[in-house]
This record gives structure tokens, sequence and C-alpha cells, in this order.
């Protein structure tokens, strides 16, 4: 597993993953070229033998008190190894490098693996927009990360394996 910074090289093998990990309301390639593009952002691919197989993106602005996780995706042939768990991390680390002290973000809430890897690192459920995701009218998991908490839970976690 090897996690870089997405460029504009990127967007073909990313639009690959979005299409196929969101079939009915993927991004349009014009939206995904800006996120990437934007400097307050900060999209992560996850390569594979040279291969994209994961993608992440957070929005943060330097010094706004809050972040957003935009979107996470992984190829089917490598989900349960760890690697959504890397990417999560690795955002969750920029946006407190970012001076960000909350994390939110959205999930289908008929996605419950996701769901349970979003509690595990901390989050909590806020609350839900119904029928958030269009056209399948699936309800929206709105969730919250302390990122203060979640910094010091890590630190103690390094302190404990090391």
């Amino acid at each position: 597993m090897t996690l870089r910074l997405a460029t504009g090289d990127d967007l073909a093998a990313i639009m690959d993953l979005e299409h196929r990990s969101f079939p009915t309301d993927a991004w349009s390639e014009d939206t995904m070229r800006a996120e990437v593009a934007s400097a307050h952002n900060h999209y992560l691919v996850d390569e594979e033998d040279g291969r994209v197989v994961g993608y992440g993106g957070l929005r943060a602005l330097r010094g706004g008190s809050d972040a957003d996780i935009q979107t996470i995706a992984l190829d089917e042939s490598v989900r349960g190894q760890g690697r959504g768990r890397a990417l999560l991390r690795a955002l969750i680390s920029e946006a407190a490098a970012r001076g960000a002290r909350e994390l939110f973000l959205e999930v289908r809430a008929d996605n419950p693996v996701a769901e349970g890897l979003y509690r595990s690192e901390g989050f909590a459920e806020l609350g839900r927009r119904p029928r958030y995701y269009q056209p399948d009218d699936v309800d929206a998991v709105v969730m919250r990360l302390d990122l203060h908490a979640w910094t010091v839970g890590a630190a103690s976690e390094e302190e404990t394996s090391a």
C-alpha cells in the first residue's frame, strides 16, 4: 500500500473507481477535477503495483475550526485489508495538522461497513438527512469526530505499541 497526494494525472483512475463505487450518484469529472486541484482540499490515492486502487478526499481550510471528509473509495479487490482505515487516518491527521478541531462526514445509511469503520475511529452520529442520496432515496448518517480526542487517543496508541 502506498498513499500519496493525488494529482490531475490520477483523474481517470479516480473517476473509474468513482463510477464503480457510486454507480447511481458518482461525481462528475469536472467536480472531481476541481476537488483534487483545490488548495483547500487534500486528496490522496492508494496505489498498488502502479495502479490506483483507492482514493480519499478532505476539505479543510487552514486555520478553520472544522473540516469534512469528502469521499473515500476502494477497489472491491482490496477491501477488508485495512486500506480504508489507512486512508481515513491519513485524512484525519491532515485535518488536525490544518488546525481543525472537528471533522464531519456523511455516510450512506445502507453502508454499515463504512459506518462501522467511522465509529471505530471515534466518529459519532449527529443526525440523519432523509433521502439525501439520490436517486436511491437513501438517508445520510451525519457523523462528527472530535479531533483533539482522536489525536490524544492516537498518541496513546503509539506509546502503548512502542
